[in-house]
């Protein structure tokens, strides 16, 4: 695609972004994003846009603000993915109101291969935690790519995750300049190297809380299926399902403690039919061909051996457990082996992978 009509997508993303009605009827109306700009004003007042919209789409001074914008993600080096591009992603081109274009850091290729969404609360267990990581890593160490949110909680998890065995990508409910949460711009960055951080917003777009339900769409569309790990009756991520169920996409949960608010929503997609997801193979099964048959040929021999251990580093391990975390003083205690043995024997445990730490200094296995 050329340049101009390159921009003419970004500019008419920009003049319209806050109504996906309004972004529908021109995709639908106009051949060429570039006639919406040359159209007069009655016309467009005859398609139901406002005063504020019409100034916009008319206004010259509106495009020159626009090339600064198109100009700015150049020099940022991010992409534009643009809903006529060869490489605007297959799924999401399919769901009902398809975003105009993607703002785009990293490598927007990333958008192309075979994805699943791994979605879930801000504040989770420590059981979530490593169900999250390890279904993340499991699936992306297949060639699966792991969508989610960037969000706090199981969304960041499960993006590191997928970080240690592939790739993931992040979409975001705000600009790209104006990352949210900010205490996640490092990750973002570790994201973007081999997979992509995403947004249908402009560069300087806040994270108004009307964005994150468009983000979730944008996540399932994506996306081949979306796994709930850990999520409350009334929450994004149920949410992110019903998107899924909408965009005929596989919805799927993992279960967790009947009594704990932040596994009621997981629990009920359950009830009310989603697949019981213990782990990647149960996310395999139900992904189409030829995607499934391809993961699953490597169900065979996927058990991981565990690492050389040290008599300490065994006692030591065998004394955690992944739904739960284990103080130092405890295992001091059961032990019998002094705080700088078992402190030493955490350290390299944690090394081999086989274990996370906590704040208050407390441990548990990944799965």
């Amino acid at each position: 695609m050329d340049e101009e009509r390159r921009f003419y997508w970004m500019a008419l993303n920009l003049a319209l972004w806050d109504s996906l009605k309004f972004l529908r009827i021109v995709r639908e109306r106009f051949l060429s994003p570039g006639d919406v700009f040359r159209t007069p004003a009655f016309e467009l007042r005859g398609l139901g846009l406002d005063a504020g919209r019409i100034e916009r789409l008319s206004s010259p001074a509106f495009l020159a603000d626009a090339h600064k914008e198109f100009d700015r993600l150049t020099k940022k080096g991010y992409s534009l993915v643009t809903f006529e591009d060869d490489e605007y992603p297959l799924y999401l081109r399919e769901i009902f109101d398809p975003p105009c274009v993607l703002y785009c850091q990293g490598r927007a290729e990333a958008m192309q291969g075979p994805a699943v969404a791994v979605v879930g609360t801000r504040k989770p267990s420590p059981y979530g935690k490593a169900v999250a990581e390890r279904l993340a890593e499991d699936l992306a160490s297949r060639g699966v790519v792991v969508v989610s949110g960037l969000a706090l909680g199981i969304d960041a998890i499960a993006h590191g995750g997928a970080l240690r065995g592939g790739r993931t990508v992040a979409v975001l409910g705000s600009g790209l300049d104006e990352l949210y949460p900010r205490a996640h711009r490092r990750l973002a960055e570790k994201i973007a190297e081999n997979g992509a951080v995403v947004s249908e917003f402009p560069l300087d777009t806040d994270p108004f809380a009307m964005n994150f339900p468009r983000r979730n769409r944008v996540i399932s569309g994506l996306s081949l299926a979306v796994v709930v790990v850990e999520a409350a009756k009334k929450s994004g991520s149920l949410i992110t399902a019903g998107f899924g169920l909408d965009q005929g996409r596989e919805v799927m949960a993992v279960p967790g403690n009947v009594t704990s608010d932040v596994s009621r929503g997981a629990n009920w997609l359950i009830q009310r039919g989603a697949k019981l997801v213990s782990g990647w193979e149960d996310v395999a099964e139900e992904l189409p061909s030829p995607v499934r048959e391809k993961l699953l040929a490597e169900r065979e021999g996927a058990t991981r051996p565990l690492p050389l251990l040290t008599d300490e580093e065994d006692m030591v391990y065998k004394l955690l457990t992944a739904d739960a975390l284990t103080p130092v003083d405890d295992l001091v205690e059961r032990c019998g082996l002094s705080v700088t043995e078992v402190l030493t024997a955490l350290l390299n445990l944690e090394i081999k992978g086989l274990i996370v730490s906590s704040p208050g200094q407390s441990y548990q296995r990944r799965i």
